[in-house]
């Protein structure tokens, strides 16, 4: 049986391309390449699949959001901003959690390729693991060729359109504002360092330090979450400022010097990354870095509706939050 892909090889295109030609979709294929898939086509025999044609053509009014975890402030954020653009363009949502287990990512893909819905939104980090990641590639690229349209959270490494937030120079903004008070001993907690989005932030930031000419920071890794951040912050040592990864992580360090008497900022300063608005009241207030995270949510639905041929990533940088958390030592 003659397959999509086979036409694609043999006229020299993605599939998204084939796809594009053979299935019905709206979004256009210069006269150069529709010949060549058209030709490519006649030539193997291939015979267009009726429910691709359907789904490509927008029958579906369904948008599948896969996040890392639902829980986490951060991904609601961008959940809810992709849900509220959804909804200005009549289309329904379904959310699926994978808890950080990309296996179960590259699983809700299959599923939502089967379902036909119109659209997934992936938001969340990449891992290290080059293999979990083409497989995720791979997955993606069957439910291109059917008609889907795909958007990404996180970083550019699947070939889809991405929102991908600058977390190694966000890091590095934030380390060199908190070098400009005054300080120079750091500690990072630093996540898992198979999370890319962990392993960015701490590169980042752990870089700036060094160029600096400061010593180097103290490195502890440990869970991406509130539970990693308060272990994490029992072994600082003697810095007396700690940059946790996420601001969630930084919220467990804070517990974790209250428990023990350490006073912030006065003992020691504190800094996240997110800005977690549910989290702009704590006391003290958090230092952090800045995402748009329902902007950075609508703007992959929008990404996802309106693909064209070419991919697009958008960065979009972060701002570095100067709050009561971090003490000024330059007095």
């Amino acid at each position: 049986m003659v397959t999509l892909e086979d036409v694609a090889r043999q006229a020299g295109v993605s599939l998204a391309t084939a796809s594009r030609v053979l299935n019905g979709s709206t979004r256009q294929v210069g006269s150069a390449l529709r010949a060549r898939v058209e030709r490519a086509a006649d030539e193997l025999g291939y015979r267009p699949n009726s429910a691709a044609q359907t789904l490509a053509r927008g029958a579906s009014n369904v948008i599948g959001i896969v996040v890392h975890d639902l829980t986490d402030p951060y991904f609601a954020a961008l959940a809810d901003g992709a849900i509220g653009a959804a909804a200005g363009e009549g289309l329904l949502v379904m959310v699926g959690t994978t808890h950080r287990d990309p296996e179960q990512e590259i699983a809700y893909v299959a599923t939502l390729h089967a379902q036909r819905v119109r659209a997934v939104l992936l938001a969340g980090s990449r891992v290290t693991d080059q293999q979990v990641t083409a497989r995720l590639a791979a997955e993606l690229a069957k439910y291109q060729a059917g008609g889907g349209r795909v958007a990404v959270v996180g970083q550019d490494l699947l070939g889809v359109d991405t929102v991908a937030p600058a977390n190694y120079e966000g890091a590095a903004a934030l380390a060199r504002s908190l070098a400009g008070l005054g300080h120079t001993r750091f500690a990072v907690l630093a996540g898992p360092p198979h999370l890319m989005t962990a392993a960015d932030r701490c590169a980042g930031f752990v870089t700036a330090v060094k160029e600096l000419g400061l010593p180097e920071p103290l490195v502890v890794p440990g869970p991406f979450d509130r539970d990693g951040g308060y272990a994490a912050a029992r072994r600082t040592g003697a810095a007396t400022c700690v940059f946790a990864v996420n601001d969630v992580m930084a919220v467990g360090a804070l517990a974790a010097y209250r428990e023990q008497g350490i006073r912030v900022p006065q003992d020691v300063s504190v800094a996240g990354f997110d800005d977690i608005a549910t989290l702009r009241d704590l006391v003290p207030a958090l230092t952090t870095v800045r995402l748009p995270l329902k902007d950075m949510g609508a703007r992959a639905l929008e990404l996802a509706l309106s693909a064209g041929e070419s991919v697009t990533v958008d960065q979009v940088p972060g701002q570095v939050v100067l709050r009561a958390s971090v003490a000024d030592l330059r007095a």
